[in-house]
């Protein structure tokens, strides 16, 4: 049986991602090898200290400021440095913008490249084999399945995240937020709207 073939172990592993990283934690906690507690701090990090705040906060800084926006969209990777966004998984930054004109999403179609530094960890959903297909395929089926649906007009650009550069959204500043603070414009950045799959949300909007 394939399965008891010990030249295969990566067979041992159930082929559901959350199951195999489970089996794999599993194992190293088991031989020694990983602390489960430092694991959960480094996860509880990205999930509520990182998390998409860092993007939120420079999506906010850049529909608050013009001559931020326009530095951001010539040289991300430069710009989320100096405010101290970088590290491992978003060394190489490109940001794109959406308008009326354009709607721009992201995918990775070879695996999972995502900028940690600014959105923290990738959403089961992002790494599945369906988005990945799909999202290059029929990019408006997988947006209305987000509940997102663009006016006919609204070109959808696609771009594939790779090891070597990946990509921050920049979603449309939402109307009637005249007059907000930064920190209250945060508040309407969601992490899918900076990957492109959402919309940010409207004043007074449930998160």
């Amino acid at each position: 049986m394939p399965h008891d073939d010990p030249d295969h172990p990566h067979e041992l592993l159930p082929p559901d991602p959350a199951l195999r990283v489970k089996a794999l934690e599993t194992l190293l906690t088991t031989k020694g090898l990983v602390d489960p507690v430092a694991l959960d701090v480094i996860i509880d990090i990205y999930e509520t200290k990182i998390g998409p705040r860092n993007g939120a906060h420079v999506v906010a800084r850049a529909w608050s400021d013009r001559g931020f926006r326009a530095a951001l969209l010539e040289d991300a990777t430069a710009v989320v440095t100096q405010m101290g966004y970088y590290g491992r998984q978003g060394e190489h930054m490109v940001a794109v913008e959406n308008t009326p004109e354009q709607h721009n999403m992201v995918v990775c179609t070879l695996c999972s490249c995502y900028p940690w530094p600014l959105l923290g960890i990738p959403p089961a959903w992002y790494k599945s084999d369906a988005y990945r297909a799909r999202a290059v395929r029929e990019p408006r089926a997988v947006l209305a399945e987000f509940g997102v649906h663009l006016p006919e007009q609204t070109a959808v650009r696609v771009w594939d995240s790779t090891a070597e550069v990946r990509y921050l959204v920049i979603p449309r500043r939402p109307e009637g937020t005249d007059g907000m603070s930064e920190a209250a414009l945060q508040d309407l950045v969601t992490r899918d709207s900076m990957i492109g799959t959402g919309l940010a949300l409207a004043p007074g909007a449930p998160a």
